[in-house]
């Protein structure tokens, strides 16, 4: 009987001469749980980190069970922590380019080999140019009302509108707050949806915003082109979604029509070998339902590796016995 090796790890870090399992570009939480799961089934993993996570500005991270309230980057501390129980490399750089195979190569580094590659990249975060906006982000200045609505629940709160989907997020609000505001900003609002909102309670302020005010690093209202000021403890907006997904496009994955990569439920791209996970391609994903995905993914990886392992020792194995025969 011939014997079969699977890929396991022996501790080395990554010299661009061996061929890992699996490359992770991205050490958020999808890419992270991706690790753990493929390092317990002893596949030889590698996850390359920018350290440049969606969620950093933010103090706190909710709606994780077990994990509420925890700080993103502590969650991130941990999870370095338990892939490391399990042998996974981490390396900190930024991928620079990607060739079918896989090779990896990173800026200034080594060009890592892999057979499959799951991309976990993330998205940007457009936000309104507005003075204030970027210093308040995460902060007081906010996205999604279940992540940190009930933390400035009961206060005056203002929905800025940048998006048309900021009727729903000021309809939506007003379960944690009796006192809201959309300030239309670049919206128009229907008739249907100004009835809505004036229904639920929600108060329209017409008008540009011009600036966050801000007054001993807390956020006290919004100024408008007219010089009012909307007196308020925090603002909602939504912001543009922007994924990081160029090396996805590089690898010539499939887009839909809203121009987001397409996947099925395991997070498989249209490219052979190649699984992409979390907010690059979801926007929605909250940190929770991004890490669910990264151990979909990561089943599925594990699934195909071992097809292609046993198909290859089964080549191997015919191989062997017609040598045998002809001796």
């Amino acid at each position: 009987m011939i014997k079969t090796t699977v890929n396991t790890r022996d501790g080395a870090a990554p010299t661009g001469d061996e061929v890992h399992d699996v490359v992770v570009i991205g050490a958020g939480a999808s890419g992270l749980s991706a690790a753990l799961l493929l390092g317990r089934a002893r596949r030889r993993v590698v996850v390359i980190d920018a350290g440049e996570p969606r969620n950093a500005p933010a103090a706190h991270m909710h709606g994780f069970l077990s994990r509420d309230g925890l700080s993103p980057a502590t969650l991130l501390d941990l999870g370095r922590a338990e892939i490391d129980r399990y042998g996974v490399d981490i390396v900190r750089g930024r991928v620079e380019h990607v060739e079918p195979g896989y090779d990896v190569r990173l800026e200034g580094g080594p060009v890592i080999r892999a057979r499959r590659l799951l991309v976990a990249t993330g998205l940007r975060d457009e936000l309104p140019d507005l003075p204030g906006v970027r210093e308040r982000w995460g902060k007081d200045l906010l996205h999604c009302p279940y992540c940190h609505a009930h933390e400035v629940r009961d206060q005056p709160l203002a929905v800025l509108g940048t998006h048309p989907g900021a009727v729903h997020q000021a309809l939506l609000l007003r379960q944690w707050s009796e006192d809201i505001v959309l300030l239309t900003h670049a919206l128009e609002l229907s008739p249907q949806e100004r009835e809505q909102l004036e229904a639920f309670g929600v108060r329209i302020v017409e008008g540009r915003a011009v600036r966050l005010v801000v007054e001993d690093d807390r956020l006290r209202g919004i100024e408008l082109t007219d010089g009012r000021v909307i007196p308020r403890t925090a603002v909602f907006l939504f912001p543009r979604p922007a994924p990081r997904d160029d090396l996805l496009a590089l690898l010539g994955c499939a887009k839909d029509d809203q121009g987001w990569v397409v996947t099925d439920r395991t997070g498989r791209t249209s490219v052979p070998g190649v699984w992409a996970v979390g907010n690059v391609v979801d926007p929605r994903a909250q940190v929770i339902a991004a890490a669910g995905m990264g151990s979909t993914a990561a089943f599925a990886i594990n699934t195909d590796l071992l097809h292609e392992d046993v198909e290859r020792a089964a080549a191997r194995h015919r191989a062997h016995r017609a040598t045998a025969a002809l001796t």
